[in-house]
């Protein structure tokens, strides 16, 4: 994708004219932390909203207004008893997302951002580094970073070796159609990743919760065996106790 879309633009006369590529003074900023669907998760969905409500304050003091989008349950719920407008919710695909899921919140990003409802987009989500290990990541996906459009001084010196292309149809229109699919699959990516740090931080908070549900039937049946053998050992005193007194 990166290097298709980098080759085309190369090709075009100008991409400025391009939507999703048009930057502008900040004033509305949209911002989606994507979160789980379920809890039993430890730190797994309280970590994005934690950042997401930093990156909220931290706009506002700067003047800007916050938009709300949101993807999970447990996002949305955190969002209304916070009481905040939320523009747009997806839920039901957070522990197996499909790239028809990433089209709707794709879609409904770049509408926002063409009639210029917002004029940036940022999402956060946990970055799967391991089961153990998720890392929160704040991705700005609109406007698109020019940065994915240029390629090195090594590949232009290549592409001198390749010759011309005839492009059909222009290549400003083939960036057209490639930039929102850029967008869909910027948001698929952090989609599965996140499915993959809600499995693994599940899986951890279930580990532990085993572990220590093992640990206290333990310290439970210590604490049982020890009170029946007082118990025992009471009675047998007191049955000592009675023969003495008949015997004397």
């Amino acid at each position: 994708m990166m290097e298709l879309m980098s080759g085309t633009a190369r090709a075009a006369s100008s991409v400025r004219s391009l939507a999703l590529l048009q930057r502008r003074d900040v004033r509305t900023v949209a911002i989606v932390p994507i979160t789980g669907d379920r809890g039993l998760a430890g730190p797994f969905n309280s970590q994005v909203l934690r950042r997401a409500f930093e990156l909220g304050r931290r706009e506002e003091a700067q003047g800007h207004r916050v938009r709300w989008l949101v993807a999970g349950r447990k996002g949305a719920s955190t969002l209304r008893f916070r009481r905040h407008e939320i523009d747009g919710q997806w839920s039901g695909f957070a522990d197996k997302p499909t790239y028809k899921d990433a089209q709707a919140i794709a879609h409904r990003l770049a509408e926002m951002y063409v009639n210029e409802d917002v004029d940036q987009v940022v999402i956060v989500y946990n970055h799967f580094i391991s089961p153990l290990v998720q890392r929160v990541t704040v991705t700005e996906v609109l406007p698109i970073p020019e940065d994915v459009l240029q390629t090195d001084q090594q590949e232009r010196e290549e592409d001198a070796f390749r010759g011309d292309f005839i492009f059909e149809p222009e290549p400003e229109e083939i960036l057209k159609r490639l930039l929102p699919v850029y967008l869909e699959t910027e948001i698929y990516r952090a989609l599965l990743e996140s499915a993959a740090s809600f499995l693994g931080a599940q899986m951890t908070a279930m580990r532990s919760a085993s572990k220590n549900a093992g640990e206290l039937i333990d310290s439970l049946t210590l604490a049982m065996n020890r009170a029946r053998q007082a118990e025992i050992t009471q009675e047998i005193l007191e049955v000592v106790a009675g023969a003495d007194a008949l015997s004397g």
